[in-house]
């Protein structure tokens, strides 16, 4: 039976990347995709799902929603382009009204009780928002995936803050502080899974639908890496939430007990990790090592069967 998967996402290049490779994989059944801000405005999240979904066209299309309006002081349109999409004008696609992205998901998850894993690719203000719309949430889901934080990394919101972190630092303390205990997988991995651009160009399968949508979209991303770090390549960052569920072992973790600076001039968004011995009953697992090659391996066996 497909495990059931739920994700927060604010669809930039590697998110997208992240999504396609979830409604490929016949052992994951995506439920629900909620669009948030981050990498783009609310407005442009939940735009991006609808693109994403007419683009790829699953054969079961998941349970949707309105990102949750959300101000933040820095994007990712540098990266990702502009729409983050790339910059690719992808034609509009009709959105009805929608409800708002944390009541969907708690009612998702109450559907199917603990069944559903929660999988975050953005800042965590939906999943806060959902923790305070409905505090028995961790009681009935399965379970949480983090895309997030920088421990012994150097930030890149910042000298020690990840981005998801940095946007909404108050609402990662709330997860934080909540029973979801959820895996955290920070840049420290993350950063691992770099792809060049032969990688991204020369996509097995090219005549699905699926992967004419992502050469289309990783060219920006390719070329801002170059202009912005001096990369040859991109990262797919947000790949490891897909791979994290949908391949056993692919991540190993340590639990330690996480928390979130929300204040400081340099520090607002930092992952401090107390990794001090006997401080209590630890409250998330942080990813250690990723097995790079068996996720290259899983994003092969699924593009080439993608619609």
């Amino acid at each position: 039976m497909p495990r059931k998967v739920l994700f927060v996402a604010d669809p930039g290049i590697d998110t997208a990347f992240a999504l396609a490779l979830a409604l490929n994989d016949p052992n994951l059944e995506v439920v629900g995709l909620m669009p948030t801000a981050g990498n783009v405005s609310a407005d442009q999240a939940t735009a991006n799902v609808h693109t994403l979904l007419a683009a790829i066209d699953p054969p079961k299309y998941p349970k949707i929603a309105a990102a949750l309006p959300a101000q933040y002081d820095a994007n990712g349109v540098a990266l990702h382009g502009p729409g983050g999409l790339g910059g690719v004008p992808f034609p509009n696609v009709s959105r009805h009204s929608l409800h708002p992205a944390d009541k969907v998901l708690c009612e998702l998850a109450h559907a199917n009780p603990r069944e559903v894993t929660v999988v975050n690719l953005g800042p965590l203000t939906t999943l806060a928002t959902a923790l305070d719309r409905d505090p028995e949430l961790p009681a009935v889901l399965d379970q949480t995936v983090i895309i997030g934080g920088a421990w012994k990394e150097p930030g890149n919101a910042g000298p020690v803050a990840e981005f998801h972190m940095h946007l909404d630092p108050d609402a990662a303390k709330r997860v934080f502080a909540s029973p979801l205990h959820p895996l955290l997988i920070p840049l420290d991995v993350t950063r691992k899974l770099i792809f060049s651009p032969t990688d991204l160009l020369e996509l097995p399968n090219p005549d699905s639908a699926t992967c004419k949508f992502l050469r289309q979209i990783v060219p920006f991303g390719i070329r801002a890496s170059s202009n912005l770090y001096g990369i040859e390549g991109f990262h797919l960052k947000d790949v490891l939430g897909t791979v994290a569920v949908a391949v056993a072992g692919s991540v190993s973790s340590e639990a330690h007990n996480v928390d979130i600076e929300t204040r400081g001039e340099l520090t607002r968004g930092m992952t401090v990790v107390d990794a001090r011995p006997n401080r209590g009953d630890p409250n998330a697992r942080i990813a250690a090592s990723v097995d790079v090659a068996g996720v290259r391996d899983y994003i092969r066996r699924t593009l080439e069967r993608a619609l």
